[in-house]
């Protein structure tokens, strides 16, 4: 009786009460972001001036680290989560403002080479992973949730695909903690590789918007080696995200098929509906740049916004990710994950390497 009263007036005050449930966490990611700034800043400085040898540590990784040693030792308050949560929104926000710094013709000539890339690191994943699910005798499912994630576009496609085929919410846990753990992993291994390997900007961009599954880390994983090979890291992870709606579709055909999910009747409806809109959001502010809709002063302050938003994507990536919680989801999804992340790492950086002989990109 008492919550059949309650949700009328639930419902009247929540969309005030979302927004204040917001604020505590949203004030904790810029607190870690320009923490993350400051001692980008001070640390080279301090090190400088007392003549140690000290690597030069940008703020990304700063404002990850950071954020990864609040949520595995005194962990995020409730308070603070809801908040934490709008980094996926501060990073498609810098995406679609980090269009202002590509023009159009850009864009379509690295757009045409990493869809050719962009399909086969599909193709070639998906596969993959659906032969190691079978391996490790894993469930039908969370096997297609994990060649999905590791395919495509990590916790995102995942969850967009569990509605799709009907997995249960606990084969999409034990994905999502898998992906998201190997994603934390490769923020720190990737970069370490392509210096180890004198990869150029340009094929080290690629090779991370190819490999890294979330975007949130392939953006990072890019911004951690340089800036140019940040921006082309958001590019191809771009051209990836753009698949989902198609990928997504073909499973939920497949397992319909099999009498374990709805039948999709509107497919154009259904690809719609998965369509990440914040990439129309990108390309239309490339287009307007490309078209001088902006002058020089504008470009400059959307891309700092820009700079911005990554900054409390970047914070919201480490206090998002805790270790003790991922262990507790089970080895099996983690182990055809870690086997599967390395294998499609050596395959796109064989990829890249090629394209870059073949194509001179």
């Amino acid at each position: 009786m008492a919550s059949s009263i309650a949700l009328p007036q639930a419902r009247t005050e929540q969309p005030a009460l979302s927004l204040l449930r917001l604020i505590p966490g949203v004030l904790l990611l810029a607190a870690v972001g320009y923490a993350g700034k400051l001692l980008e800043r001070n640390v080279g400085a301090y090190a400088k001036a007392h003549h140690w040898t000290f690597p030069n540590i940008e703020y990304v990784l700063w404002a990850i680290l950071i954020g990864l040693a609040i949520s595995n030792t005194v962990g995020v308050p409730e308070v603070f989560r809801a908040g934490v949560a709008t980094y996926e929104f501060w990073l498609k926000a810098g995406i679609v403002l980090l269009g202002a710094r590509f023009l159009l013709g850009d864009v379509l000539k690295l757009g045409g080479v990493s869809l050719g890339l962009v399909a086969l690191e599909i193709t070639g994943a998906t596969a993959f992973m659906l032969f190691l699910g079978r391996v490790f005798n894993l469930r039908p499912k969370l096997t297609t949730l994990l060649a999905v994630g590791s395919a495509v576009c990590g916790v995102s496609a995942i969850i967009a695909t569990q509605g799709a085929i009907e997995a249960d919410e606990e084969d999409s846990s034990f994905a999502i903690a898998a992906i998201l753990a190997l994603g934390a992993l490769s923020l720190f291994t990737f970069p370490l590789i392509g210096h180890w390997l004198h990869l150029s900007d340009h094929a080290y961009g690629l090779w991370a918007g190819l490999a890294v599954d979330n975007t949130a880390e392939a953006t990072a994983a890019g911004a951690l080696y340089s800036d140019a090979a940040g921006k082309l890291a958001v590019l191809a992870k771009t051209t990836r995200n753009a698949m989902i709606g198609f990928v997504v579709l073909a499973y939920a055909i497949y397992w319909a098929s099999q009498g374990q999910a709805k039948t999709v009747k509107n497919k154009a409806a259904f690809l719609w509906q998965k369509f990440p809109k914040f990439v129309l959001g990108f390309l239309l502010i490339s287009v307007l740049a490309t078209y001088h809709f902006f002058n020089k002063d504008q470009v400059t302050a959307l891309a700092n916004l820009s700079r911005w938003a990554f900054l409390l994507t970047f914070a919201g990536v480490g206090l998002r990710t805790n270790f003790n919680q991922m262990r507790k989801q089970g080895l099996r999804p983690f182990a055809v994950g870690a086997i599967g992340e390395v294998a499609i790492a050596i395959f796109t950086l064989g990829l890249v390497v090629g394209a870059e002989k073949l194509f001179g990109l």
